[in-house]
């Protein structure tokens, strides 16, 4: 059965010189000059899940049990799950693992639906200061967590996984017209794109 073909709703100026085909989508690993950081990385390929239940806690997806409070994360072999309200709930699977979906309604697939993009670097703070009103670095709140807002006015869940990483997923439609505006903003700080391997280096310690 031939794959499916699957695109990324952006494209960096950049040169990719390290690629991988999986599940459909030709995942860039590496740039070209990528310089020393930091980093805009495009997770778009990243598996998804979006759940609505009336029980939550009843579902344990990945085996792991959903954060009871909103805006709670738990990141844990190679999957994020964040709680955002009382009914619904969201699984990325940040490594790059090929998950099935499991069966049942409360599951949706949103992997096509969603851009992701991930700032990773110390100056990603200051970055985003230019670019949301958000309060992400509340001190009573230790990572990872999950903020729902707008940034460049459009809607977006933000997890902070640590002080260098921060991960952003909202509507694809956005993708390009984010990219580029996160890339201009950071041009201060030198910011450029980066391929799934400097991601996955600055995931590793928060693993």
């Amino acid at each position: 059965m031939e794959t499916i073909k699957r695109y990324s709703p952006l494209i960096f100026d950049s040169q990719p010189v390290r690629t991988e085909w999986r599940d459909g989508w030709e995942v860039v690993l590496a740039y070209k000059d990528e310089g020393k950081g930091p980093y805009l990385a495009d997770l778009s390929h990243i598996a998804k899940w979006d759940i609505q239940d009336a029980h939550l806690s009843k579902i344990q997806p990945t085996g792991i049990a959903i954060p009871q409070t909103p805006g709670a994360c738990i990141f844990n072999n190679g999957a994020l799950i964040n709680r955002l309200n009382l009914t619904q709930a969201s699984v990325w699977h940040v490594f790059g693992l090929n998950a099935e979906i499991p069966e049942g309604f409360a599951y949706t697939d949103t992997t096509d639906a969603f851009a992701m993009l991930a700032l990773l670097g110390a100056d990603n703070f200051s970055i985003m200061e230019k670019v949301t009103a958000l309060n992400l670095q509340p001190r009573e709140i230790q990572s990872p967590f999950l903020i729902q807002g707008p940034v460049l006015h459009v809607p977006c869940q933000v997890v902070i996984l640590g002080k260098d990483v921060l991960i952003l997923a909202f509507s694809r439609g956005y993708a390009h017209s984010m990219s580029e505006a996160l890339l201009e903003v950071g041009s201060e700080w030198n910011l450029k794109p980066a391929g799934e391997l400097v991601f996955k280096n600055s995931v590793g310690s928060y693993a």
